[in-house]
């Protein structure tokens, strides 16, 4: 198979476009660039795939001879989805400088809780953490464990035995 002409120029014309618009720093035009390159290694697959022919299917009535290879069609696909997801990587790369870029001078921090915390709200918080203690204590008094013992003793022989 003899490849179009006009195939061939619109592959080296999205080749050039896109590697002309990627030099730029501005991550849409190496967006727009990386998508024109993409689609034309698209292109430039479909053109090595060579000739047309039957399905790739073999149900005894095709000769072999007339069968396309059916790799170049996965490649193509496989570009595609690779492509596909290195331009939503890109496109969420844009929207998180825009967001920087728009937020000002207060830049990427966030308030944490505790500065927005008022005096009651710690004292609540001061009280939750005092009854997780008790709860502790009274949990230990439950298993037969004493209040003041070490929460991790050493097991036993007979645990050690159980553990193995």
């Amino acid at each position: 198979m003899s490849a179009s002409l006009t195939l061939v120029v619109l592959m080296a014309v999205l080749y050039g476009a896109g590697v002309y618009v990627m030099l730029e720093r501005s991550l849409t035009r190496i967006l727009i660039g990386f998508l024109l390159v993409g689609n034309a290694t698209n292109l430039l697959i479909f053109l090595m795939s060579g000739r047309s022919g039957e399905a790739p299917i073999i149900d005894g009535t095709t000769q072999p001879a007339d069968i396309v290879d059916p790799v170049p069609q996965v490649l193509m696909l496989t570009a595609i989805v690779i492509n596909f997801g290195v331009t939503a990587f890109i496109l969420a790369l844009i929207y998180r400088s825009w967001w920087l870029s728009n937020l000002g001078d207060e830049g990427d921090d966030v308030t944490s809780d505790e500065e927005e915390m008022d005096a009651a709200e710690a004292d609540e918080a001061l009280v939750f953490h005092t009854n997780l203690e008790g709860d502790d204590d009274a949990v230990r008094a439950v298993l037969g464990e004493g209040a003041d013992d070490d929460p991790d003793p050493e097991p036993s022989e007979q645990d050690r035995d159980v553990m193995r």
